[in-house]
Parts: C-alpha cells; sequence; structure tokens
C-alpha cells in the first residue's frame, strides 16, 4: 500500500531550494573574490581595477539580492565582505566612512563590515607613515577610532550580532597597536 502524504511535492520544493543554494554559493565565492581583488587594488593604490572589481560585486549581488530570506546565512558573509571592500574605498577616496544608507546593504553585515575594515585602514596608516606622511597616516586612525567607538554602545549576544563581540575585541587591539606606532 502507497501512502499519499505529499512527500513528493515536497522532495521537488527541496530540490529547488537546493539549486537556488547552489547557485548563490557559486554567485557568492565570485562576489568574495571581487571584494578581495577590490581590496588588494586599494592597497595598490589602482582605484580603476578597485571600482571594476566592486563593480562585478555589485552585478553579483544583484543576482542574488532575491535569496536573502530564505539564505541569510549564506548572503550575511557576501554583505560584510562588499560593505568592508566599500568602507576602504570610501576611507581612501573620500576620507570618509559611508553610511549603512550609502552602502544600501543590510544591518549586521554592514557592522561587521565596518569592524573588519578597521584592519585595512590600520594598514593603509602604516604605508602612509611609510611614505612618511604622518597627517593621512592621522586620519585613518581617527576613521579607526571613530568606527570603534561609534559601535562600542552595542551589547548583544551572538545570535543577534554573530561574531560581533570578537570582531570588536580584534578592533580594540589592533586600534591600540597603531596608537603605538603612530606615537
Amino acid at each position: 500500500m502507497a501512502l499519499h502524504i505529499g512527500v513528493d511535492r515536497i522532495e521537488k520544493k527541496l530540490f529547488a531550494m537546493e539549486k537556488e543554494l547552489d547557485a548563490v554559493l557559486a554567485e557568492n565565492r565570485l562576489i568574495v573574490r571581487s571584494c578581495s581583488n577590490a581590496i588588494k587594488a586599494l592597497h595598490a593604490y589602482n582605484l580603476v581595477e578597485a571600482k571594476k572589481s566592486l563593480a562585478d560585486a555589485e552585478k553579483g549581488l544583484a543576482k542574488i539580492a532575491k535569496y536573502r530570506d530564505h539564505f541569510p546565512g549564506q548572503l550575511d558573509h557576501v554583505y560584510q565582505e562588499y560593505s568592508e571592500a566599500r568602507i576602504v574605498m570610501s576611507a581612501i577616496e573620500l576620507k570618509k566612512i559611508p553610511s549603512i544608507g550609502e552602502l544600501k546593504v543590510p544591518e549586521v553585515p554592514y557592522i561587521n563590515g565596518l569592524l573588519d575594515a578597521i584592519g585595512e585602514l590600520k594598514r593603509e596608516m602604516y604605508e602612509s607613515l611609510r611614505r612618511g606622511n604622518r597627517h593621512e597616516a592621522g586620519e585613518y586612525f581617527k576613521m579607526m577610532e571613530e568606527i570603534y567607538d561609534e559601535l562600542l554602545p552595542l551589547r548583544f549576544s551572538n545570535a543577534i550580532l554573530p561574531e560581533f563581540r570578537r570582531k570588536q575585541d580584534v578592533g580594540r587591539m589592533q586600534i591600540e597597536q597603531a596608537r603605538g606606532e603612530l606615537l
């Protein structure tokens, strides 16, 4: 006797979800690679290449944005990488940290991207010192501190802000190391 409880419909739906997830994961890898290439280009002071890589990332994000509600855990990491790259670009090019409204990304990835950007700004600060530009190094340090100070009051569990406390601690250590070098 065969049961007719609808498992075949469930299976079809799960296969469709799996196919969507496979597409999201493939695009995620391309987006993360584009963001990484953008940051590398920024550190090499190649803004043209950095902007091209970020444009590639934005195209990928546009393709998978519709899946954010289905696979938030998979997309948050990508938005975080994109946020970090855009924050670093703005810091280098415009000497300012962009708002969440300017980036049009979800809140948690934006916050984690800010914290990740502290390390990239530290690297730029060191490069400025190496070139003898203490003023520019001070600007990068000030941005690092502003990010940290702005996020300091946030106190939420890992369930709400995954990785936040760890990233906050890392950011604090990076700022202390950078302060020692700047002084």
